[in-house]
C-alpha cells in the first residue's frame, strides 16, 4: 500500500510520527512497520487514526488502500 498521504496528514496534524504514535497509543516503531507495509492495520486502528487525523469515512481509501503503483 502507498501510505505517502498518510504520512502528510501525520506530519500536518502531528508533526511527527512519534507525537502520533503517542496519541494511537502504540510504540514509533508500531506505527514506522504499518506505515512501510511490514505490519497491518487493524479496523479498530483505522477508526481511532481516522478519529485523530480528521479522516472522513469518504477519505479512508484514499489514506489506507491505495496501491503502490
Amino acid at each position: 500500500m502507498d501510505y505517502s498521504k498518510l504520512r502528510g496528514r501525520i506530519r500536518e496534524i502531528y508533526h511527527t510520527e512519534k507525537a502520533f504514535s503517542v496519541a494511537m497509543g502504540l510504540t514509533p516503531g508500531t506505527i514506522s512497520l504499518k506505515l512501510n507495509g511490514k505490519s497491518r492495520w487493524f479496523t479498530d486502528q483505522v477508526k481511532k487514526a481516522c478519529r485523530l487525523l480528521y479522516i472522513a469515512d469518504d477519505e479512508i481509501d484514499l489514506y489506507f488502500f491505495t496501491l503502490k503503483v
